[in-house]
């Protein structure tokens, strides 16, 4: 389940996952994942290896099926609408799925065939797809001879060729240089402004640098769900609190905006909360009324990194309220 759930806009939703799982036997690899992606939103997709962000994005894709739960895209069912769905999504793997002894038009042209073009229709697309993607200049290039840049544009165009609603990107900067990277965050941010983008990264920076929007994903969980402008705002989701007298944790759920806590050395709590922009003012009244004998109170202004680390971290933590607010 979600830690914070995204609000909803007026904004068309293109993704909607709610409440899926996924086991391999007896093992779960996802459990209870909800969230929403809107028209024009780029949202960066953060897990440790083995944290099911894999398997989670290949339950959107339609390449495994979840095992409870359901997923729709532009108001599709992946499942019981699956050609449908599958027709507003654009997926780049890790690995490109091309065929190096083609050129870049003959792989493009037959991508968009697969995608059902054909005729004028194919012949704009291919053109539109090859000027977004900056490969213009080397439609004639067998695609073994070009760089791995390139490489990675022309699988961004093969992903896009059918203009989908859905642009799926998993790892798509790994081994490049750094002006190829920033050439092809430039093109993801180009693809939000038309398109739902989800992008699955182990770079941090690349998720502030592009992205709108995170969720991070641990032991098959999702952990967080945030906007970057929250972060970078600097208003503060968690507070630091002693208490000399602290009851069970379980009482503090009386404060309905407190999600989870950490207990930390020397009667100290970490307390994460729903960013509510007086609550540590509260949380003090509501300990001082209770005599819990508060004698520090802290707060945090983290960083994405320093909130990945600590939710995917070794640390002992005790969820206490992670319903929605």
């Amino acid at each position: 389940m979600s830690a914070q759930p995204n609000t909803a806009s007026a904004k068309e939703v293109l993704i909607d996952v709610d409440g899926v799982w996924r086991y391999y036997g007896d093992d779960c690899a996802v459990r209870d994942i909800s969230f929403q992606v809107q028209r024009g939103e780029v949202l960066g997709f953060l897990g440790p290896n083995g944290a099911g962000k894999t398997t989670t994005m290949q339950i959107l894709t339609g390449v495994l099926a979840a095992s409870r739960g359901r997923v729709s895209v532009a108001g599709h069912d992946i499942v019981d609408q699956a050609r449908r769905a599958r027709t507003h999504i654009g997926y780049l793997p890790e690995q490109p799925p091309l065929y190096p002894e083609l050129s870049v038009d003959e792989y493009l042209r037959y991508a968009g065939k697969l995608r059902g073009l054909k005729g004028t229709a194919l012949a704009a697309a291919l053109a539109d797809s090859k000027t977004r993607c900056g490969l213009d200049d080397v439609g004639r290039r067998l695609i073994r001879n070009l760089s791995k840049g390139y490489q990675q544009r022309v699988g961004i165009a093969q992903a896009i060729i059918h203009s989908p609603a859905v642009v799926i990107l998993d790892e798509p900067t790994v081994g490049l240089d750094p002006i190829q990277i920033r050439e092809i965050r430039d093109l993801i941010r180009e693809l939000g402004r038309d398109h739902s983008v989800i992008l699955s990264t182990h770079i941090l920076p690349e998720v502030q640098t592009i992205c709108d929007r995170v969720l991070i994903v641990n032991q098959g969980e999702l952990v967080l769900d945030r906007r970057l402008a929250d972060l970078d705002s600097g208003e503060s989701a968690s507070i630091i609190v002693g208490l000399r007298n602290a009851p069970d944790l379980s009482v503090l759920q009386q404060l309905h905006q407190i999600k989870r806590i950490s207990s930390l050395a020397g009667d100290r709590y970490r307390i994460e909360h729903d960013g509510t922009p007086d609550f540590a003012q509260q949380f003090a009244q509501f300990a001082v009324d209770r005599k819990w004998g508060l004698f520090e109170l802290m707060t945090e202004s983290d960083s994405l990194e320093a909130i990945f680390i600590r939710l995917t971290g070794s640390d002992q933590t005790t969820v206490v309220n992670d319903q929605a607010a």
